[in-house]
């Protein structure tokens, strides 16, 4: 079993690689959309959307009675945006 400190280490680790990573496509989309016109207003859209479908992806997981503990929520958490940020970094880089 792993010790509950290399745990906590590990997802800490994990969300600060998501934290950087997000920080990237917040840039890569900016640029997208000071260039203006209907890439812009794409990227756009798919940003919000993206993001309400991940806070109801979560919501869903969270309320569904799956996360039975703290670290497993902070997984359930990395996994659903992690999925999304690693997606739009390769799309975007």
């Amino acid at each position: 079993m792993t010790h509950p400190a290399a745990e906590w280490s590990r997802i800490m680790l994990d969300a600060s690689r998501l934290w950087a990573d997000a920080g990237m496509v917040v840039w890569l989309r900016s640029l997208r959309m000071m260039a203006d016109g209907p890439v812009a207003q794409r990227e756009l859209d798919r940003s919000v959307s993206e993001k309400v479908e991940a806070g109801a992806e979560l919501a869903g997981a969270l309320a569904g009675g799956g996360v039975k503990s703290p670290k497993a929520a902070a997984r359930k958490v990395l996994g659903i945006y992690g999925k999304r940020v690693r997606g739009n970094r390769k799309r975007l880089g």
